[in-house]
């Protein structure tokens, strides 16, 4: 049981960095500007590589240890 502790724990970080990294990225583009279209590319490659690497995985384990 803690390692899938451990497990989720390392999701919820992961998913921290690549926020913070969007926001990060979001705030470059905008330097400066005040059109959203630049960074709605940025936005969505953070949320689909949420998703995916972060919840997916999540499902999984929760999954897991339903069973």
């Amino acid at each position: 049981m803690k390692k899938n502790a451990w497990s989720l724990g390392a999701l919820i970080i992961g998913s921290a960095i690549i926020w913070g990294a969007t926001i990060l990225g979001c705030s470059l583009k905008l330097k400066g500007t005040d059109c959203y279209d630049l960074i709605s590319t940025v936005l969505g490659a953070g949320a689909g590589i949420h998703l995916i690497l972060i919840w997916g995985p999540a499902a999984t384990l929760m999954n897991l240890k339903k069973r």
